[in-house]
């Protein structure tokens, strides 16, 4: 193969941090070439640089052994360079030929060329399996149709290098094994993928050459030949990294929580939660999977009073938990890891101490009549950051001066510490890397061997058929079915995040 990319020595420095640091990149045609690394090692820095979005602080692009610069995104995208971004950036209210055309060159100044746009949609379709209605909005298209139409427009655009950013993170299996195939599709053509994802089997399956970053520079860049998981988590981590969670068989003691047709109502369309059965036992991990977007959110806002269910009932120890409070929930000793660290986990100005000790500040552990007992909280403080290993140069440094990871164990940190009776769990390991991923899902199960009752939310299969003794899969609001993680396949999993009912699944085997 000749090479078609190389980025010779690119930094990028911005104010008090050096986000790539001398990294060199040689991409071949007509190959699968994934960057792999740690929340922060500078992957999409690296990229956005090749994108035109960022222009580097020092270094150089070659395109085919040709010096480039580029100014700005569409003088990359006109010399080749495409991406599709992992948040899809395609306007609703439009169709899918309009969106493909936004920023295209037209013949007319008056009217834009639909006709000939739909064509060229269809004809990409059938090539590479792509299919999507070029008139259909993409209001109304399914996650993957809105991600073959991003596809699709980089292509109508001339993109010869195609940039895929964490393209799985919302697809179901099945979705995933079609994008993989339309992977293939276009490597047989003579396009070049550059492959960024922290899905490690994934990684393996599609890639032809890997590429390492931590902490802004390369560690490696290897051919996909023989290496393993555990190959790839060393060279990201910089040590040996364990996968399986060390756990005792489930106990199932009384019921915790007990949720009972829960809906929630919304005007002028099908409910968001569409009467939601389940509950969680003591001494158990109860999973919740499927796509993004499938009413996971508004039901754990639902439990822990950030919403107003319509109808139903969530009995937490015989009180309503859609009756209560927020704090009032919380007080019951209710835990919630939210889906957002830095959004609504976090308060990212203030210090170490002050975020651990948000949720109980005012109880008389921590707090006297009129004022905080700071030094009792130092060294509760100081205790939490030793026993959870959260990297901080002490505990008063801002929570904004910390990585990912270590944001997401100050809130494990601080809610498995409140000692509950009912953790609920959304996304416990989203966007963090293979290390802090090790560490807090043997932390979940050592809790949950200890009788805490785990409702755990992750659009991430693999965690959820990991950690739970048994699973739920939603579904635009509604429950497809309750199973034994260990009973079931990934295929089974996939159908229920595609819409159909454990039922439906089995009848359909028996026939």
């Amino acid at each position: 193969m000749s090479v078609i990319l190389e980025m010779r020595n690119i930094s990028k420095r911005f104010p008090k941090v050096l986000a790539n640091d001398n990294v060199n990149l040689t991409v071949e045609k007509g190959e699968v070439h994934t960057l792999l690394g740690e929340n922060g090692a500078g992957k999409s820095t690296l990229m956005n640089v090749l994108c035109g979005l960022y222009k580097p602080t020092t270094g150089e692009i070659y395109l085919e052994g040709e010096k480039t610069v580029f100014s700005s995104a569409k003088d990359a995208m006109g010399k080749g360079i495409g991406m599709v971004h992992q948040h899809f950036m395609l306007i609703p209210t439009l169709t899918v030929a309009e969106n493909c055309m936004i920023g295209a060159h037209s013949d007319s100044m008056f009217k834009l060329d639909l006709e000939g746009a739909a064509k060229k949609i269809r004809e990409i379709g059938e090539e590479y399996n792509m299919k999507v209605d070029p008139n259909a909005l993409v209001s109304d298209l399914s996650v993957g149709q809105c991600q073959r139409t991003e596809i699709i427009k980089a292509l109508m655009k001339g993109a010869k290098i195609l940039i895929l950013d964490e393209p799985t993170a919302v697809l179901t299996p099945q979705e995933t094994e079609e994008l993989f195939h339309m992977i293939g599709n276009l490597k047989k053509n003579g396009y070049t993928i550059i492959f960024i994802s922290h899905k490690l089997n994934e990684v393996l399956e599609i890639s032809d050459s890997i590429t390492v970053l931590r902490q802004g520079k390369v560690i490696d860049s290897v051919k996909n030949e023989g290496l393993t998981t555990s190959d790839l988590a060393e060279l990201m981590v910089g040590r040996q990294v364990v996968f399986e969670v060390v756990r005792n068989n489930p106990v199932r003691e009384e019921v915790i929580l007990d949720v009972k047709d829960l809906t929630l109502e919304r005007e002028g369309a099908a409910p968001i939660l569409d009467k939601v059965s389940f509950d969680v036992h003591a001494g158990e991990v109860f999973g919740i999977a499927g796509v993004d977007g499938n009413g996971q959110p508004e039901l754990i806002e639902c439990l822990t009073g950030l919403k107003k269910a319509s109808s139903g009932a969530a009995h937490y120890q015989g009180k309503d938990l859609l009756k209560m409070s927020t704090r009032e929930i919380m007080d019951n000793d209710v835990s919630h890891i939210p889906q957002d660290r830095q959004g609504t986990g976090l308060v990212l100005p203030m210090t170490l101490t002050e975020n651990i000790v948000l949720q109980d500040y005012y109880k008389k552990e921590f707090s006297g009549k009129f004022l905080i007992k700071w030094g009792k909280v130092t060294n509760y403080i100081d205790e939490k950051i030793d026993e959870y290993k959260i990297k901080a140069p002490s505990h008063a440094a801002l929570a904004s001066q910390l990585s990912g990871g270590n944001q997401q164990k100050v809130i494990v940190a601080r809610e498995i510490s409140r000692n509950p009776k009912l953790l609920i769990a959304m996304h416990p390991t989203r966007g963090v890397d293979v290390g802090a991923i090790e560490y807090i899902h043997q932390k979940l199960i050592d809790e949950r061997d200890n009788g805490l009752a785990i409702l755990l939310v992750s659009t991430e299969l693999d965690e959820v058929m990991k950690l739970s003794d048994r699973v739920a899969v939603m579904y635009e609001g509604r429950i497809m079915g309750i199973v034994n993680p260990k009973e079931v396949s990934f295929l089974d999993m996939g159908l229920m995040m595609g819409g159909m009912t454990w039922e439906e699944i089995q009848a359909e085997k028996n026939k």
